[in-house]
């Protein structure tokens, strides 16, 4: 019997196919967003205390057009201290040294302008129910 110098393939192992979940689940995770992963970030409370009060002041308002711009300005706020808790912070705590901070933050202070214009612009043009609703967002996010 002529034997093979090759030796012998190793079997692969193919990934198994997710079961799908059941329309229980499904509903699960729609009725209740806590259900689902997410990731938190922590900010300042007088970041928390300024969120609260141009929600509050949008919601309780007749006409929430006029509260636009400030509720704009939370969104960037609320952004921008994401970015620095998500992307500066373990960057800083990895001690990847002065030059790659230096970059990091340039890099990221373009992100942010560009970001925060196109928030302010989006924002801009949102009619009360349209805010209202990323007011309700926002709550979403602070529980």
């Amino acid at each position: 019997m002529p034997t093979s110098s090759k030796p012998p393939s190793k079997a692969v192992a193919k990934p198994r196919a997710a079961a799908k979940p059941s329309a229980k689940v499904k509903r699960a995770a729609k009725a209740s967003p806590s259900a689902t992963p997410f990731l938190r970030f922590y900010h300042s409370e007088s970041l928390r205390a300024k969120t609260l009060t141009v929600l509050t002041t949008l919601e309780k308002a007749k006409d929430s057009k006029p509260h636009r711009d400030a509720l704009a300005d939370v969104v960037v706020e609320l952004t921008d201290s994401g970015l620095e808790y998500y992307f500066m912070r373990p960057l800083k705590l990895a001690k990847a040294g002065f030059i790659t901070e230096q970059s990091a933050n340039l890099g990221l202070g373009a992100v942010k302008r560009v970001f925060g214009s196109v928030i302010r612009n989006i924002i801009g043009r949102m009619d009360s129910p349209q805010l209202l609703s990323v007011c309700g967002s926002i709550r979403e996010l602070m529980t």
